[in-house]
């Protein structure tokens, strides 16, 4: 597994250093600065200390099944300022050397919000994923346009809408169990995947243009179209 990230600090410099300490007890493989520098803080073989507590699919254990790239950006809380050309570009490459060398499948090319969508919001709507695609990185399709009109249904809602929705997640890997209750965690899957998949509206609500998204990537994946 890849997992992508942001810093979330003022600083690329900070960042490394706060990495390279042993009582911040967290760590990565690689970091990226806003110019496309690429430094590598653990190796490959070793664990990193990235994804925290987290899932995806039936592995809890992400640190010790993923390589984790931390890409320079304040992050929310520090304006989230678009990542640059040049950080996209080392990233599409260190991703690309990194999924030919491990044999990373394109869906386990991953966001830390999407293992921890409770946690994490990184590396955030504004990462664009599919440039990364078009550079051969990662499971992407076209997202079902946004329709302004369709507002969706949000917390407080039931059904079996609402299940259908958090079957098809979890299939995708989400940690969501179809219980058909649009609960607080749903809340933030689906907000989660929204970041990653549909950013043009990320609000966290089930409407037909997030269903369609999800559907087209269930279908895309290799599995399904080896059927």
């Amino acid at each position: 597994m890849l997992l992508l990230h942001y810093t979330g600090v003022p600083t690329c410099r900070g960042a490394i250093d706060w990495l390279a300490r042993p009582e911040s007890k967290v760590s990565a493989h690689y970091v990226i600065d806003e110019a496309g520098r690429i430094v590598q803080m653990v190796r490959e073989s070793m664990r990193a200390w990235h994804a925290g507590l987290s899932r995806w699919g039936s592995e809890v254990d992400i640190n010790s099944a993923s390589i984790g790239i931390e890409i320079h950006n304040p992050g929310h809380d520090g304006g989230y300022p678009d990542f640059t050309d040049a950080q996209m570009e080392a990233v599409a490459a260190l991703c690309r050397d990194i999924i030919v060398r491990h044999g990373i499948r394109s869906e386990r090319v991953l966001a830390h919000s999407d293992v921890a969508p409770v946690r994490k919001r990184d590396p955030g709507e504004k990462f664009d994923w599919a440039r990364l695609a078009k550079a051969g990185v990662g499971h992407w399709v076209e997202p079902e346009p946004v329709a302004r009109s369709d507002r969706g249904i949000g917390l407080g809602y039931g059904g079996m809408l609402v299940a259908e929705v958090q079957e098809m997640l979890a299939r995708y890997g989400y940690d969501i169990e179809p219980t058909g209750d649009f609960e607080e965690k749903t809340m933030f899957v689906v907000t989660a995947f929204q970041r990653h998949f549909r950013p043009a509206r990320v609000d966290g609500r089930i409407d037909q243009s997030t269903i369609t998204t999800l559907e087209r990537l269930l279908a895309a994946l290799p599995e399904n179209q080896a059927a």
